[in-house]
């Protein structure tokens, strides 16, 4: 059986050495190069088509949520792999949605990062444990699946940024996690006030939390 091959993307030079000093003890696998950058990942993915790319979210220019959704446009069939410090909601959600097998915690224990990788090529999605502990938590609550007609008006990424505004993610937050600019950010959030006939940003909130998006902090 051929190695499993294996792209590092993260902006640290220590975490990177680590892990690919770490994986090139592995006889099944083989890191066949790296990237410091969003823009770097998705150049790399293309040139070296990895079976798994190991992501980190906060990087550079592009982030790793928006740089997964270019490079799974690209190829569905590469594995996204994030592996980041960052727990909260509307990081791990936005991840998932972009197409993320799985999501590990830079301080898990290296074992656990190499049973992840195996998994993700095998199709299954995997998870830190607490953060699976919290994604149970999400789907076993009374909050149920927003159906399409809640907001019909609304399009695809303005549900989306919807979704992170109820989860109480701010408008820098979200520009960040979506690799946008704070004007466009600004612009979406505009029309979907405009969408959902409401004057503010907390109104719109409230809409979609009553509609069962996000959480009610209270």
């Amino acid at each position: 059986m051929d190695p499993l091959r294996v792209l590092i993307a993260d902006d640290h030079p220590f975490f990177r050495d680590g892990m690919r000093m770490f994986l090139e003890t592995t006889p099944d696998i083989v890191v066949v190069g790296e990237a410091t950058t969003g823009e770097e990942a998705v150049a790399q993915a293309k040139l070296l088509h990895p079976d798994v790319i190991l992501m980190d979210i906060r990087m550079p220019g592009l982030t790793g949520i928006e740089a997964t959704r270019q490079i799974l446009a690209w190829n569905v069939g590469v594995r996204v792999l994030m592996v980041t410090m960052f727990e909260d909601d509307a990081t791990v959600f936005t991840a998932m949605r972009a197409g993320a097998r799985g999501y590990v915690l830079k301080d898990a224990q290296k074992d656990d990062v190499l049973r992840a990788i195996r998994a993700v090529v095998r199709g299954e999605a995997i998870f830190s444990p607490g953060i699976a502990a919290r994604l149970m938590d999400f789907f076993t609550t009374a909050r149920t699946a927003v159906p399409r007609e809640h907001f019909p008006t609304l399009t695809d990424r303005e549900r989306e940024m919807l979704h992170l505004m109820a989860e109480g993610t701010s408008n820098a937050e979200i520009a960040r996690l979506l690799s946008l600019s704070a004007k466009t950010v600004a612009n979406y959030v505009s029309n979907i006030l405009g969408k959902l006939q409401v004057a503010t940003r907390a109104e719109a909130v409230l809409r979609a939390r009553e509609a069962g998006l996000g959480h009610d902090p209270r």
